[in-house]
Parts: structure tokens; C-alpha cells; sequence
């Protein structure tokens, strides 16, 4: 009943903003109406995806539902802050706005009681390895990532030098949307600068970009459900003076980066919401250059800081959880965090930290991961010299090792934790931020998390 609440509230929110349309005078305006009318139209998206679960209409679980609430929740939540970090005082908000975000946070905390009430119990372990990719990835995805990419069977190709079926990604991208049937949809790119603000659309599900390492884009928006990239180059040029410059924006629930580079300054890569999953990639940036409140998990990657403006630290997580129900976390394991060649002269002159927290609720696990001498003793920073989250948020670190390592240094936040148990392990792996809460057995176990291997 709350949700189908919530939506019928969105919908006259959505209806109120394309109201609001004739009145808007500024650039900037324009944009945050433009921008507001999409969030709308993805909560009413994972709304009813929500009530579909809900009523049995799809295969799915209530960790499923959260994740979509939580995308829900995000998203009402973000229209208000774009508008006041913008100082777009003339903008109109809707008076609903807090009214949608309380129904919705409602709705998280009693969805996640019933999460906790049907976890199930941990009765054994399996005896394998490193888990590559999360349990949603299919076999033939699994093939897809891991075969050669000259072995590929390509839908559509994209060159620059007209070789292909489109110059462009974005029209590979628009003819795949075209299609009745969705299954998974390759499109190969061939080496290039494609100079393109690329989106994939959340009913353009199952795509697939393939490059060739040398692919240099950009990606404004992914949110086509189970989006997939393999050795594409995601670049935003825009140096450290400009200011907050994404190279990458995905909402793609179930998503999978495997061998891209993600290449910016500050606000490198947006996770705004979902599941997402990065391996073997390399990401480089600045301030808050991994930022926002989806449940990702960063594996096997190379994490590099570059050198900021003058008098700048280094932030390489800024994580966004807002309502402690939601299942949302930033986890790093078994990567290592080094100097970009252009810091590496300058690692003593500037402080790069693991995190600070975006909002009440961060949370982030480093594990099994190399800290370079670039990582500063405190290990994380509160955010502008405040008090803000100390009490909320949670930071916590496990085995890692390497120069900067060490977390005798560390903050004295009670809120920052030196991972010890199996559970609170287990809470930053993909099984945990993918697959929902498990009841952890009294007794202390190895579990299969994909860790053992790593240790």
C-alpha cells in the first residue's frame, strides 16, 4: 500500500514538473527540468517494478525490492539537492517531495524486516576459489567477457573510418533500442576517439559494448538494466580546474565493467544507484572520484589519485547512503590505490585519503587491497572539516597491506572499524551487496565470498 502510495504520488509529481515547463527561463533551469522529469519517470519505473515483485508478476526477491526502493528513493531525493547545489533558488520543487521520500523510506524499513526474517542460514561452505563474477552473470555473459574478443559474434559495429555499420555509439546504441526481443545485444567498437555523451535508456536492457582497450568515449548515462562494457576507454577530459567532470554515470542494475579504464579528475565515476560490478579495471581521479549510493563492488582493479589543484586533497570515495535500510556500500577488494604518474612527484605534498562521507549513512570496506605511501596515516577524512556522519557512517578495513596500510594511524571515529569477524567480512562482498542479508552461524567459519583465495 505505501508504495502503490508513493507511485501515485510521483506520477503528479512528474505531472507538476511538465507544468512547470513553460515557466522556466534559465540554461540551468532547463536542464534541472529536464534532468527531474527523467528521475521521475525512472522512480515510476522501479516502483512498479517493485509492485510487480510485490504481487508475483516477475521472478524476483525482496533483496530485488530494496534495490529498486532504494533506487527510488535516491532519485526523489535527487531533483531538491541538484537544485540546491546549484543554487537555482527560482527552481520549483514539488511540495511532495519529502512526503515521497518518507513513504518510500517506510517502505525500506519494512521490506528489510522481512529480509531479515527469511535470511537464510550459512550451513557450509564451498571449497572453491576466487568467484571471477557474481552469481547474476550468465554463462554465456561469463563466455562473452572472458573469450577473445576477435572470437566475438557482433550485432553491430561502430568505426570512425566507416568500416562498420555506424560511425557513431549512440546510434549503434538507438538501433538496438529498436529491437522487440531483449536479449543480450553486442556492439563491437572499433578503436577511436568518439567525442559522444553516450546513454543507454532503462528499457534498453542486455547491452553489450565491446572495444578493443583504445576506445576513448564518454559515458553519460547507463541505465539500461544488465549493461555490460569490456575494454572500453571512458574519458572525460576536462582537467582538474573545472571542477566536477563524470566520466561515468551508470544505473545500470546488474552491470558488470570488465578491462575499462574510467579516467576523470573530480567525480570520475557516478554510482548513483543498483548493483554494479568493476573487475580488472583501472580508474583514476581526484576529489570524490568514486561516488554515490549504489551497492558496488570494485574488485581486482588498479585505483590511481592524480594530482589536484594546489591546497586539494585527494578523496577517492565519497559514498551516499541516506537511510540506513538501504543496501547500498562502496566495496574495494583485493585492488591496489597508487599514485597516477603526474602525482607521483608530489605524494608528499599532497593528502590522498580513502573517503569521505557524501551523506549520514557512507559506507565503505577497503579489503585485501595494496595501499601505496599515497595514502595518508589517518586513512579517511570528514567531510569539510565537519562533524558530519562521525556518528552514522561506517568505514572498515580488512587485511590489507602495502606502505599505507597500517591503521595504528587510523581516525579514532568509533565508527570506523578494523574488520575482525566473518559477518561484518561478509557484509562488503558481492554476495552480501548483490544477494541480500544472510543469518551468520554463531560459530566463526570460512564462507564463500570469493575472498579465501585472495588472502
Amino acid at each position: 500500500m505505501l508504495v502503490q502510495l508513493a507511485l501515485k504520488q510521483v506520477l503528479i509529481m512528474q505531472s507538476e514538473e511538465q507544468d512547470f515547463e513553460q515557466s522556466l527561463m534559465s540554461k540551468k533551469n532547463k536542464a534541472l527540468h529536464n534532468d527531474c522529469l527523467e528521475l521521475y519517470e525512472n522512480t515510476i519505473f522501479h516502483l512498479n517494478l517493485t509492485i510487480e515483485c510485490m504481487h508475483g508478476k516477475r521472478s524476483c526477491s525482496p533483496f530485488d525490492a530494496q534495490t529498486w526502493l532504494s533506487t527510488a528513493h535516491t532519485n526523489i531525493q535527487t531533483c531538491p539537492t541538484a537544485a540546491s547545489e546549484l543554487n537555482a533558488v527560482d527552481f520549483k520543487v514539488s511540495k511532495l517531495s519529502n512526503n515521497v521520500t518518507e513513504m518510500i523510506s517506510n517502505s525500506l524499513a519494512i521490506n528489510m524486516d522481512f529480509l531479515k526474517q527469511n535470511a537464510n542460514n550459512i550451513h557450509q561452505t564451498a571449497n572453491g576459489g576466487s568467484k571471477v563474477f557474481p552469481s547474476w552473470v550468465s554463462s554465456s555473459d561469463r563466455k562473452l567477457l572472458m573469450t577473445s574478443s576477435s572470437s566475438i559474434k557482433a550485432d553491430l559495429v561502430v568505426a570512425k573510418d566507416g568500416s562498420g555499420n555506424f560511425r557513431n555509439i549512440q546510434d549503434a546504441i538507438n538501433e538496438a533500442a529498436k529491437r522487440e526481443s531483449k536479449t543480450r545485444f553486442v556492439i563491437y567498437v572499433k578503436k577511436g576517439t568518439y567525442v559522444e555523451n553516450i546513454k543507454v535508456d532503462v528499457n534498453n536492457e542486455y547491452i553489450m559494448l565491446v572495444g578493443d582497450g583504445k576506445t576513448n568515449t564518454t559515458i553519460t548515462a547507463v541505465e539500461g538494466y544488465k549493461f555490460i562494457a569490456r575494454d572500453i576507454s571512458i574519458i572525460n577530459t576536462a582537467g582538474p580546474a573545472k571542477g566536477q567532470a563524470v566520466a561515468l554515470r551508470s544505473s545500470s542494475d546488474m552491470s558488470v565493467f570488465y578491462r575499462c579504464s574510467i579516467v576523470g579528475y573530480q567525480d570520475t565515476l557516478y554510482v548513483p544507484t543498483q548493483r554494479q560490478f568493476y573487475t580488472k579495471c583501472s580508474i583514476y581521479g581526484t576529489i570524490d572520484f568514486i561516488f554515490g549510493d549504489a551497492a558496488v563492488v570494485i574488485q581486482s582493479c588498479n585505483i590511481y589519485a592524480r594530482k589536484p589543484l594546489q591546497g586539494q586533497a585527494n578523496m577517492i570515495t565519497a559514498q551516499g547512503r541516506d537511510d540506513v535500510h538501504k543496501n547500498s556500500a562502496i566495496s574495494i577488494l583485493n585492488c591496489r590505490i597508487k599514485a597516477a604518474p603526474d602525482l607521483k612527484p608530489n605524494v608528499d605534498k599532497v593528502a590522498t585519503y580513502l573517503g569521505r562521507p557524501w551523506k549520514k549513512y557512507a559506507r565503505v570496506g577497503v579489503m585485501y587491497t595494496f595501499l601505496d605511501t599515497l595514502v595518508n596515516p589517518k586513512g579517511w577524512s570528514p567531510w569539510n572539516s565537519s562533524d558530519f556522519a562521525l556518528d552514522t557512517l561506517y568505514y572498515g578495513e580488512y587485511k590489507n597491506y602495502g606502505p599505507g596500510s597500517s591503521i595504528s594511524g587510523r581516525v579514532k571515529w568509533h565508527t570506523f572499524h578494523a574488520l575482525k569477524s566473518t559477518y561484518e567480512v561478509f557484509q562488503f562482498t558481492a554476495d552480501a551487496l548483490f544477494s541480500g542479508p544472510i543469518l551468520m552461524p554463531t560459530t566463526d567459519v570460512s564462507i564463500s565470498t570469493g575472498l579465501r583465495s585472495l588472502s
